[in-house]
């Protein structure tokens, strides 16, 4: 199997220590069952403690799925600690809080409320980065994520901000640019990785997915709509009109949901093919058709069960993910050595986690 730019030693692909590049795959073994129980625990006691159990719900649930991740015959560790990420959420809690009652008592006030989230949430998510790397190990060595406030204030409030002020146009720069910032400020004990794909990339990414999402859209309403002005024009009767008109509907939003997994495998790919970690390179190979039949059936699954496949359908979607991710290693995985590092707050972690931000695309 050739990665991007690299080649398989043939002749020595399972000897890592003299230097032949070789494939290693990452598997994963958590089950949809497992999950359930552990979902569905963590969902009870954490409406029974009016949210406080999150904490430990988000522990628990972390570990399980890190245990759950191997590369090379040895699994990844998370050490979060719950009674941290708590007061995190306490904290955002009070925020977000403080940001509603002011809003009541004035629209300026919670305007300037607003400013003043919008201002320290690039140090929160900053603060959040570092501590899922940091409460991250393998092999008994911990990741770890450095830059500075300056930078996430760039990338996470100045870049975006405009961003707006172009219409978006500078989404796929912005992209490109929160994905260095996090890839060559992350490392593996005192090893950091690398990321070399270009803006132009990324907006060859975001191009081919818009004219397919709008160029399919368009041709969708013509054929589509036409045959369902032609129902209403032929005078057919009001079950056929309406029948007609939600199967155009809903052919508009399967086509959408088509399109999205294109771009989400683009995407992945894109990143990943384009990351090391010193000389080894990662290699992703999603495909369209997998990754939409996943997500497909897993939305469909959600829908018909009410929501109690959801731990199966996260199952599902992180296990295909995990599983076209391979790292082709150059030599031996064990040369890397383990930096030191002080505990980092988790108060970033709770409110990002609050807001729902997910930085993992």
């Amino acid at each position: 199997m050739q990665g991007p730019g690299v080649e398989l030693d043939s002749n020595n692909p399972g000897n890592p220590g003299n230097g032949a590049i070789h494939r290693e795959a990452i598997t994963f073994s958590a089950t949809g069952s497992e999950y359930f129980r552990i979902w569905i625990v963590n969902l009870l006691l954490s409406i029974v403690t009016l949210g406080i159990y999150s904490a430990w719900a988000k522990v628990r649930r972390n570990r399980y799925f890190y245990s759950s991740t191997h590369l090379a015959g040895s699994s990844f560790e998370y050490h979060g600690n719950a009674v941290a990420i708590l007061k995190g959420r306490i904290a955002a809690v009070v925020l977000i809080a403080g940001y509603n009652i002011a809003l009541q008592v004035s629209p300026f006030i919670g305007l300037v409320m607003f400013v003043l989230m919008a201002a320290i949430l690039p140090w929160l998510v900053w603060k959040s980065l570092q501590f899922k790397l940091y409460n991250t190990s393998y092999r008994g060595i911990r990741f770890g994520f450095g830059g500075s406030a300056k930078q996430a204030y760039k990338y996470f409030l100045w870049l975006p901000l405009l961003n707006m002020f172009t219409a978006g146009m500078m989404t796929p720069f912005l992209h490109q640019r929160l994905k260095r910032f996090q890839h060559t400020e992350s490392r593996f004990g005192t090893s950091h990785f690398s990321f070399d794909a270009t803006v132009g990339s990324f907006y060859k990414t975001y191009l081919l997915f818009f004219a397919l999402l709008f160029g399919g859209l368009l041709v969708l309403i013509f054929v589509v709509f036409g045959s369902v002005f032609a129902s209403f024009a032929a005078n057919t009767s009001d079950a056929s009109k309406v029948g007609s008109l939600l199967l155009a509907i809903g052919a508009l939003y399967l086509y959408a949901f088509t399109v999205l997994p294109l771009f989400l495998t683009m995407i992945q790919n894109l990143i990943w093919n384009h990351t090391r970690l010193q000389q080894h390179q990662f290699q992703s190979q999603l495909t369209w058709g997998r990754t939409t039949f996943v997500m497909l059936t897993n939305l469909l699954g959600i829908v018909v069960t009410l929501g109690l496949f959801t731990p199966f359908a996260h199952v599902r979607w992180l296990k295909y993910r995990l599983e076209s991710t391979a790292l082709l290693a150059q030599g031996s995985l064990d040369e890397f050595v383990a930096a030191t590092g002080q505990q980092v707050s988790a108060t970033g972690e709770g409110v990002v986690d609050l807001l729902d931000f997910d930085l993992s695309i």
